[in-house]
């Protein structure tokens, strides 16, 4: 699968793009910055991020290549811009019940969904993130989840990135198993009864034990390889029991160690 990066672009360009410091607008004020990026999000949604380009934006506005170029400075901007918008998506409510673990878990959930709207997002290595409004938002919002429980900054920030890097990790299970069922016209299901009765002759149950009886007992369960959602389910939890002892140490006055300079 290719992978595009963020924030390849010219850095104050890209940045008065996202914070739309000077978005021009072309006479009759039919083209700009929103409904390109907006078309640009149409493509990879529709055909995937490997089919983005300037000149597909270009035709689905029914406008000609250059005149984006009025607007945005190049594909590296407009990826980035694409990025913040969506994640402006993920909703950002005030009340949410349970506590610091409910937040956390409505903001996995909600991550979870975005991707699955948006798979092209797994195409993206964001180590070097777009640093726009959205991203900021969003950022801030999830910090403010887990604000006063007794964490340092750096482990409020590390909480952050943990809980995002389970969900960006859980669900490409999830999209794969979508693009699969696409592109084979089979369900996991199908491809399930398919093959596990020759699966069943093929392995040996005295050479692999453990595997086929945990695959056995997995099998009949999913009907499918795997559960994407339930592994999901499942790995959340444990993700949250985890955080939850780090708050347990800081409110019993356990100290975080110390990191060697």
């Amino acid at each position: 699968m290719p992978v595009e990066y963020s924030g390849t672009g010219d850095p104050a360009r890209s940045l008065a793009l996202l914070w739309r410091t000077r978005d021009k607008v072309s006479r009759g004020g039919d083209l700009g910055v929103d409904r390109i990026v907006r078309a640009a999000i149409d493509v990879a949604d529709t055909d995937g991020l490997a089919a983005l380009s300037m000149r597909r934006v270009a035709e689905r506005l029914g406008v000609g290549t250059m005149s984006l170029y009025t607007h945005v400075p190049g594909k590296g901007e407009l990826l980035d811009v694409m990025l913040d918008t969506v994640h402006g998506e993920t909703p950002r409510p005030v009340d949410v019940p349970g506590g610091w673990r409910g937040r956390l878990e409505r903001i996995a959930r909600d991550n979870w969904a975005l991707y699955l709207r948006h798979p092209w997002l797994l195409q993206v290595a964001t180590t070097r993130p777009p640093l726009g409004p959205q991203v900021t938002a969003r950022y801030d919002y999830e910090l403010r989840a887990i604000e006063g429980i007794g964490l340092t900054d750096l482990e409020m920030d590390n909480v952050i990135t943990l809980v995002g890097s389970y969900v960006h990790g859980a669900v490409r299970g999830a999209v794969e198993a979508t693009q699969a069922t696409q592109h084979t016209g089979m369900t996991d299901e199908q491809w399930w009864r398919a093959h596990a009765p020759y699966l069943e002759k093929a392995m040996d149950p005295a050479r692999f034990p453990t595997a086929a009886r945990v695959g056995t007992a997995a099998g009949q369960e999913y009907q499918a390889a795997t559960d994407p959602t339930r592994a999901f389910e499942f790995g959340l939890a444990r993700v949250l029991d985890g955080i939850a002892a780090l708050v347990a140490d800081r409110c019993a006055g356990v100290a975080p160690p110390v990191t060697p300079s």
